[in-house]
């Protein structure tokens, strides 16, 4: 068996409270404790002066139940012994020797109570719990040879009932957990609106500006994280005009190239050498300019992922047959996952074209590709798998990685590097995740897996 540090560190990490549920919990258990220590305090407290205003309380009417007893003419003791009773609570019971007797509790209250009662009466008064089976505080005192009990109710000289300090201390310690939720919250407010800011920021949206108001420290750092995310837009709006200049300057000359090429005198095969170094030059600038664009937006609902795939196949397909390879699909319909259309169809166009690129079989020189899309529980499976040589293992985590290639692992084409990298940097926008994996008779298979959307009952009542 675990020891109970190991078993508590499991659940706590089970747990995985956040920062208020945490706050939360340690005031609580601060109040637990202060409360308790509180009560005991005021128990203490408590006790002397009450046990001495409660002995008081018993010699007073002791002595005064002693006076009219003795003054009073033996005709009317039966109606004031009544009258006590009734309208005081006072019972006078005769004391005999043969009486059982309880004592008093052990508890410091009662002994005190007891040697108060003793200092004002005498030492030979008695203080019993119950006589004769019958409960009370019971006080003995004589009048001449004639010896009598003075019978109190317990609720009387006892200490607060227990059930009513409970119902305080439950009252008190409500109070306070609702005070400590208001304070935890009021502290974890801007924090929370922090972090959701932080997340529009992280998915390529403009944030809300945060609040620059409030304590010092709040206002301060929402000022300088609202400052950040004007740079940073400013920042991205440079660089899409700066990408944009630069594929225009680029790729404009390029064009007035091919145009020269091909009304140069220039021999058919450097012709199609230099034509081909073109393409290249071009194609590499188009995977810049696709590494560069920001993600899309992610819905708030769903959409359809058979749908949009089943669209860019037929698109891909014939592409593919174009170049000399075979493309084919298996995609189950009614898939739903929160992604951008354009998104989608990037990440799985950028698979497709590596395959088409990198995948060629070894013998025939010629692509074999096949898309998948399938539910597996609360995912969605996306695969791209070619009939190549595959990439070595050690080789897969140094391709996602920007600008890293691996021509020397499949084919002598070369390319800029960063096919993979853009898929990797496009799902992680909507919590995705891109595996490279090898393909049982040879090959690559490219596998992403999104989150699963499930759609409500009335949202499916309405398409139907």
């Amino acid at each position: 068996m675990a020891p109970p540090t190991r078993q508590i560190k499991r659940l706590t990490s089970r747990l995985r409270l956040g920062l208020f549920s945490r706050s939360f919990l340690l005031l609580a258990a601060l109040m637990l404790v202060s409360l308790g220590a509180w009560l005991q305090v005021f128990f203490s407290m408590e006790e002397g002066p009450r046990a001495t205003q409660m002995a008081q309380r018993v010699t007073t009417a002791v002595s005064i139940t002693r006076s009219a007893l003795i003054y009073a003419p033996t005709s009317v003791r039966p109606a004031l012994l009544l009258d006590l009773a009734t309208k005081e609570s006072l019972r006078v019971q005769p004391r005999d020797s043969a009486d059982v007797l309880e004592p008093l509790p052990e508890s410091n209250y009662w002994h005190h109570v007891a040697s108060e009662i003793r200092d004002r009466l005498g030492n030979g008064t008695k203080i019993m719990w119950s006589v004769n089976h019958m409960p009370g505080i019971w006080v003995s005192f004589d009048i001449n040879k004639d010896q009598y009990w003075l019978v109190f109710d317990r609720e009387q000289l006892g200490l607060t009932a227990g059930i009513e300090w409970f119902g305080w201390g439950a009252t008190a310690l409500l109070l306070a957990l609702i005070g400590a939720a208001v304070s935890v919250r009021f502290v974890n407010r801007p924090l929370a609106q922090l972090a959701k800011v932080a997340q529009q920021v992280a998915r390529g949206e403009t944030p809300s500006p945060l609040p620059e108001k409030g304590p010092l420290e709040i206002r301060d750092m929402n000022i300088a994280f609202n400052r950040m995310a004007r740079d940073l837009r400013q920042t991205e709006a440079d660089r899409e005009i700066m990408l944009a200049g630069i594929s225009h300057d680029l790729r404009t000359p390029l064009a007035r190239m091919r145009l020269e090429i091909e009304m140069s005198n220039v021999g058919e095969e450097a012709r199609q050498a230099i034509d081909e170094d073109l393409a290249q030059i071009d194609h590499s600038i188009g995977q810049l300019m696709e590494y560069a664009r920001p993600a899309g937006l992610v819905p708030d609902q769903g959409i359809d992922v058979s749908t949009v795939l089943g669209d860019l196949y037929e698109r891909e397909r014939s592409h593919t047959e174009s170049l000399g390879g075979f493309l084919t699909a298996a995609i189950e319909p009614g898939l739903y996952a929160r992604i951008n259309a354009n998104d989608i169809k990037r990440i799985v166009s950028n698979l497709i074209e590596n395959a088409r690129r990198y995948g060629r079989t070894p013998t025939e020189d010629r692509s074999y590709i096949r898309l998948t899309v399938q539910e597996e529980g609360n995912i969605l499976a996306i695969e791209v798998s070619d009939q190549g040589v595959g990439i070595a293992e050690a080789d897969i985590q140094r391709l996602l990685r920007p600008f890293s290639r691996g021509e020397s692992a499949r084919t002598g084409v070369s390319g800029a590097g960063l096919g993979l990298a853009i898929v990797e940097r496009l799902l992680g926008q909507v919590g995705g995740q891109l595996k490279l994996l090898p393909r049982p008779g040879g090959g690559l298979v490219a596998r992403i897996e999104l989150p699963k959307f499930r759609l409500r009952n009335f949202q499916l009542d309405s398409q139907i």
